[in-house]
């Protein structure tokens, strides 16, 4: 005959695997409870291997992913998959649960688009960039008569500082520090028991 698995310490739901004591998190990490939806939505500015790295991890963290790139061009010859792709920041349906990463510093367009982005009531905006070169989004904002306070708005660079070089590390770390926000942490170590 089988044990009965059902009673406190066998994964019954007053108590979890090895007796632990279920709570949220805990039956959230074991499949034991749906995940709960989210408002939360990431526009990415510009198509980039960050980009593509940044959407599916975002889709997968539930997370409405829509990629904002004006040069139609750039979005047929390098679609990102089961994404919503606009061509402006009007039609991205930018709003206060809204985060927006720009994923190419580069871009001759750069001023433009984040001027549009910061025009619309933004819950976060954070642009790909290292400290240790000049941040180029700033005089292209005061070009266009952006006032500093919502220069001031854009964090640079974006994550968190885990050394991040390669696409999908920036996206790892860029997410992981949008996911500390949404969970209300600081993202950083757990402190040493």
């Amino acid at each position: 005959m089988a044990p009965d698995d059902s009673g406190p310490g066998h994964g019954g739901p007053e108590h979890g695997r090895a007796g632990h004591v279920h709570d949220e998190a805990c039956e959230l990490a074991h499949g034991d409870r749906p995940v709960p939806p989210t408002d939360r939505r990431l526009v990415l500015a510009f198509v980039s291997p960050v980009a593509h790295e940044l959407a599916e991890l975002a889709e997968r963290l539930r997370w409405t992913v829509v990629v904002l790139e004006p040069e139609s061009r750039r979005m047929d010859e390098d679609p990102i998959p089961y994404v919503r792709q606009v061509a402006t920041a009007d039609l991205a349906g930018i709003d206060n649960a809204t985060d927006v990463v720009v994923c190419d510093h580069d871009r001759p367009e750069l001023g433009d688009v984040l001027a549009a982005v910061l025009a619309r009531p933004t819950r976060w905006v954070g642009i790909m960039g290292s400290l240790r070169h000049t941040a180029p989004h700033v005089a292209a904002l005061r070009e266009r008569g952006v006032g500093e306070s919502d220069i001031a708005r854009v964090h640079r660079p974006i994550g968190l500082d885990i050394g991040s070089r390669t696409p999908m590390e920036i996206a790892l770390s860029t997410m992981a520090g949008l996911l500390a926000d949404r969970n209300d942490r600081s993202g950083g170590a757990y402190p040493a028991p």
